[in-house]
């Protein structure tokens, strides 16, 4: 018995060593070095000004290193994807300031952006997911799910890295969030804790297809609510109540929301 399970482990190990991920650890520090990179204030190291450039050019050095041992899975060749990557930085870059922007408007208790960028877990949940979404776009295995999860571990948001969000994208506490892999949310969304954006299925046939909702612009999803599926649609500026489930679409400018008495009313485009 003993003999056999040794052999096992003998050759997931080996395995392991074929594949050639990188460190967990070593992604991490990557990820959160490019934050503070970006914003100094998610740790509070500031760069000197003759320093920036070097700090780049060593980031993009680092991402090159992570990907030599998976480069038989990259399209292009880790040099060449490092620098593409980079490239793709000042996008996140400009999102992120935007999501920020879009905290500080959304929550009374925010005093700055400074606060929001060193303590707001949505903000390191988003700032996570935008970095993953790229390194997704650029067709890298495992990484951006491993930065995604060390966010969701951190933070208690789960962003798939596949997911597709639009820029001034608010999280509002976040504990409990759920945006699935094929879910669309457009601009200016405010999300609050324990909202999940998921599937109506689980079943592994529907892999390649849409199975998470669409929630467009300028949309407020308040804490508790499901809304499941891939042809569900919640219009623009719409308001979705608390604890609400939902697996229909519906038209822009509604407000959905339980009754006293455990009904649910919904109130369909009214454009104030």
């Amino acid at each position: 018995m003993m003999d056999n399970f040794l052999h096992s482990l003998q050759e997931r190990h080996a395995a392991a060593a074929a594949a050639a991920y990188p460190c967990t650890e070593i992604v991490h520090s990557f990820c959160n070095r490019l934050i503070n990179w970006m914003f100094p204030e998610h740790t509070g190291r500031v760069l000197p000004k003759d320093e920036i450039i070097a700090y780049m050019q060593q980031l993009q050095t680092d991402l090159t290193h992570l990907l030599e041992p998976i480069a038989q899975q990259l399209l292009q060749s880790p040099g060449v994807t490092a620098a593409e990557f980079m490239e793709m930085v000042p996008g996140i870059y400009d999102d992120l300031t935007k999501d920020a922007e879009a905290i500080l408007a959304g929550d009374p208790a925010a005093t700055c952006q400074y606060e929001i960028i060193r303590t707001y877990p949505g903000f390191y949940a988003v700032a996570s997911y935008r970095i993953a979404h790229a390194l997704h776009l650029l067709r890298i295995p495992l990484m951006p799910r491993i930065i995604t999860e060390i966010a969701h571990t951190r933070t208690g948001v789960d962003i798939h890295p596949a997911a597709t969000i639009a820029p001034y994208f608010c999280i509002d506490h976040g504990t409990g969030i759920v945006i699935g892999e094929t879910t669309i949310i457009g601009m200016h969304v405010k999300l609050y804790q324990g909202v999940t954006l998921g599937a109506l299925s689980v079943d592994k046939s529907m892999a390649q297809s849409k199975r998470h909702p669409t929630i467009e612009d300028h949309v407020v999803i308040y804490s508790g609510a499901t809304i499941l599926g891939g042809d569900t649609v919640i219009g623009h500026h719409s308001i979705i109540g608390g604890n609400v489930w939902m697996i229909k679409s519906v038209p822009p400018y509604s407000r959905i929301y339980y009754r006293p008495d455990g009904s649910m009313n919904i109130i369909e485009n009214r454009n104030i």
